[in-house]
């Protein structure tokens, strides 16, 4: 079992770098402290090392998947960080508005219009044409 938990929290620091960067990832480990330590290890092993690192949704679906949820729980401060993953997911601005399009539907037009006004400030703070 230790051996498992350690291998998820491998393959989730590897995942995490991949999908944040290592910049966003070097900047967030420097804060990190001893308070922080566990909950920082559940979300890599659980998070990065299991649901961002299975093989059957591919990373850009999961970045979509991903930033709709966001949106539909209304976890907005969360959306510029993974706007700003998606070059390392291949989720192109048009699939990331057409994830949160397909939330208004389901979910919401207030919450789907916030969300698509953090992608548009976090595309321009990036200089990405859309």
């Amino acid at each position: 079992m230790a051996c498992e938990m350690v291998n998820k929290y491998e393959t989730g620091m590897q995942t995490r770098r991949q999908v944040l960067g290592d910049v966003y990832m070097d900047r967030a480990e420097a804060k990190n402290i001893a308070f922080d330590g566990p909950f920082q290890a559940m979300i890599t092993e659980g998070a990065w090392g299991t649901v961002w690192s299975e093989d059957t949704t591919t990373p850009r679906e999961r970045s979509m998947l991903t930033l709709a949820l966001l949106a539909a729980t209304e976890n907005f401060e969360e959306i510029p960080m993974h706007i700003r993953a998606k070059q390392n997911t291949g989720a192109a601005p048009q699939s990331v508005l057409q994830a949160f399009m397909h939330f208004a539907v389901y979910a919401g037009v207030p919450a789907a219009n916030h969300a698509i006004k953090l992608a548009k400030q976090t595309y321009a703070e990036l200089e990405v044409e859309i």
